[in-house]
């Protein structure tokens, strides 16, 4: 079952999406080499606190920080750390911010100083990925109409889909129904209805599509063949038309 919200959820929500924008944005210009992850998670819990809502992530089933930090290989769920960034490196960013009992959430990846050529296009392809699915998230097309488009623009370039992370639903709570797959099949899943809100997600890798998750914290999630890994992410609101993107 997925929720559809009223339009008196839809304005909350829309709150709460709107902070997470703004933390994305105001954190861009603090990536730089040599700042470590737990400073940006630092800024990063501050602002949303300031914004008067409290960090999604943090204790969220053990979670301990405001913040997913993901560095090069590692795809989701990096924990912030004194581990500072380097030259060259591409950093995920992903925060969530519950206000008023709703919750946004949304990811970026960003380039620390100069890129390769090779990261900077996974990067922009992976958010290429994400305004592809986009384009399904009307009333009356399918769930795997979403994933199929995300799926179909990965592998045209040839990068690995991650199977195992996938988006979802969004509200009252930061997880909520339906997963939302990278990958599947066009005509497949629930039909979308006006008013269903998604976090939709593409993490997708440079090579293999496979990843491991760390033994040491149970976060940590990287990529099998240690290539790197882009995630773009925003929550939005099914329309009737089209989706409305409350994060950017």
């Amino acid at each position: 079952m997925i929720a559809v919200k009223t339009e008196e959820e839809l304005a909350k929500m829309r709150v709460s999406g709107k902070i997470v924008g703004d933390t994305l944005r105001m954190i861009e210009p603090y990536v730089k080499p040599g700042v470590s992850t737990m400073e940006l998670n630092s800024v990063i819990e501050e602002f949303i606190r300031s914004a008067g809502a409290i960090p999604s992530f943090k204790n969220y089933n053990g979670f301990p920080a405001a913040s997913c930090i993901s560095i090069d290989d590692v795809v989701v769920h990096g924990i912030p750390s004194l581990r500072v960034l380097k030259e060259g490196e591409i950093v995920s960013i992903d925060v969530g911010a519950l206000k008023d009992g709703f919750h946004g959430d949304a990811a970026r990846t960003f380039a620390v100083g100069r890129i390769s050529d090779e990261k900077r296009k996974l990067v922009e392809v992976t958010k290429e990925c994400f305004f592809e699915g986009i384009k399904q998230a009307r009333e009356g097309a399918r769930l795997g109409d979403i994933s199929y488009a995300i799926q179909k623009h990965a592998e045209k370039h040839g990068y690995g889909v991650v199977r195992e992370m996938v988006g979802h639903g969004i509200g009252r709570h930061l997880h909520e129904p339906p997963d939302v797959p990278n990958y599947g099949n066009a005509g497949s899943g629930p039909i979308l209805k006006a008013g269903n809100c998604l976090a939709i997600e593409p993490m997708i890798n440079l090579g293999t599509a496979r990843i491991t998750i760390s033994s040491a914290d149970g976060w940590t999630c990287r990529t099998k063949d240690g290539f790197a890994s882009a995630h773009y992410e925003n929550t939005v609101i099914v329309g009737k038309e089209g989706a409305e993107i409350l994060t950017l």
